[in-house]
C-alpha cells in the first residue's frame, strides 16, 4: 500500500440530486514521531489539534494500525486503536491525532446528501456515540479498496456506483455496532429461527421452546432476534402469517375464515383485527382493492 492516497472530488449537481455522494477519500500511513495533521489538505479540511475543526459533511475514519486520541464536542475524549472507526458529523466540532510513539494508518471517506442525513435523523448513528470498535474486517477493508479503485479509474457514473459501495460500508458498520463479534452466531441463530417459523406458518408456535431448541434462553433469543430484524420474534412470526394470508387472499378462492383457520389463528376475529392493524385494510377490502388494480 502506498503511504499516501488522497482524492478530493468535484461534486456536480446531478451527483447531489442522487441523494448520496462522496466528497473525499484517502488512506495515509502516519509514521511515529510525525507532525499531524499535515498541511497539504484543502483549506476546508485543514485543522490543528489546538483549534480542532467543524465540517459540513460526514466523515468515516478507520484506523487499521496504531493508536491515538479522538475528541468531539458531543462525545468527549476517547482512546482510538487498531480496528476502530470514528464518525465525524456535520456541524460537530472534533479533533483527532495518532500517538507520536506509534503513529497510525488511517483510511477515510467523506460523504454528504439527503440519504446520508437519514442515518442521523433515524438514529442509526449518533454524534454522542461516534466510535465503533472491531471494524478491522476483510469485508469492510474490501469496501474501501473498491472505493479507491472506482475513484482511481472514474468509470461512467462512478459517483453513483460509489454511493452504493459506501452505503454497504455503512450497513456493515451498523451491523458491527449492534452485534460486535457475535454477528456470525447471531446470523446463524436468527436464520434458523426464521426457517422454523416459516415451516410452521400454518400453526401456533412456542417461541420459548424454540429458543431452548436453539440453545439459548428466551430473553437472549428475543434480544438477538430484535437486534438483527428490528422486531420481536412474535411480531416477525405474525408478519409472516399476514404476508402468507395476502398471498392466499389474492391467489385462492378460500374464504377469510378458511385462511384464518389454515394459518393457525386462534379465531377469525383475531385474524381480521391483526390484518387490519398491520396493513390498514380489512382482509375483504384488501382482496377487493387488489383485484380492482389487476
Amino acid at each position: 500500500m502506498k503511504n499516501k492516497y488522497r482524492k478530493y472530488l468535484i461534486v456536480l449537481e446531478q451527483d447531489k440530486k442522487w441523494g448520496f455522494y462522496i466528497n473525499s477519500l484517502g488512506r495515509t500511513v502516519i509514521e511515529k514521531n510525525t507532525t499531524y495533521p499535515s498541511k497539504d489538505h484543502p483549506d476546508s479540511y485543514v485543522f490543528t489539534w489546538e483549534t480542532g475543526r467543524v465540517l459540513d459533511e460526514f466523515h468515516l475514519v478507520l484506523i487499521t494500525k496504531g493508536e491515538g486520541t479522538f475528541e468531539s464536542k458531543t462525545s468527549g475524549k476517547t482512546k482510538v486503536s487498531d480496528g476502530d472507526v470514528f464518525l465525524l458529523f456535520p456541524g460537530v466540532w472534533h479533533r483527532y491525532k495518532p500517538n507520536k510513539r506509534t503513529g497510525w494508518t488511517e483510511r477515510w471517506v467523506g460523504f454528504s446528501g439527503t440519504i446520508a442525513n437519514q442515518f442521523l435523523l433515524n438514529g442509526f448513528f449518533s454524534p454522542e456515540n461516534p466510535l465503533i470498535s472491531k471494524c478491522n474486517k476483510p469485508n469492510i477493508l474490501n469496501h474501501f479498496n473498491t472505493l479507491f479503485k472506482l475513484f482511481d479509474e472514474e468509470p461512467f457514473g462512478f459517483q453513483r456506483l460509489a454511493s452504493g459501495v459506501c452505503l454497504q460500508l455503512m450497513a456493515e458498520l451498523h451491523n458491527v455496532k449492534n452485534a460486535g463479534n457475535n454477528i456470525e452466531n447471531l446470523n446463524s441463530m436468527v436464520s434458523r429461527a426464521k426457517g422454523i417459523m416459516y415451516k410452521n406458518i400454518d400453526q401456533s408456535i412456542d417461541l420459548a421452546n424454540m429458543a431452548s431448541d436453539l440453545g439459548v434462553s428466551y430473553s437472549k433469543f428475543r434480544l438477538d432476534f430484535k437486534t438483527q430484524t428490528g422486531v420481536s420474534p412474535l411480531q416477525y412470526y405474525l408478519l409472516l402469517k399476514i404476508e402468507k394470508s395476502k398471498e392466499l387472499l389474492l391467489n385462492t378462492k378460500m374464504t377469510q375464515k378458511e385462511i384464518a383457520y389454515k394459518l393457525g389463528f386462534e379465531s377469525y376475529y383475531y385474524f381480521n383485527r391483526l390484518f387490519k392493524r398491520k396493513t390498514g385494510l380489512a382482509p375483504g377490502k384488501f382482496r377487493a382493492m387488489s383485484k380492482k388494480q389487476l
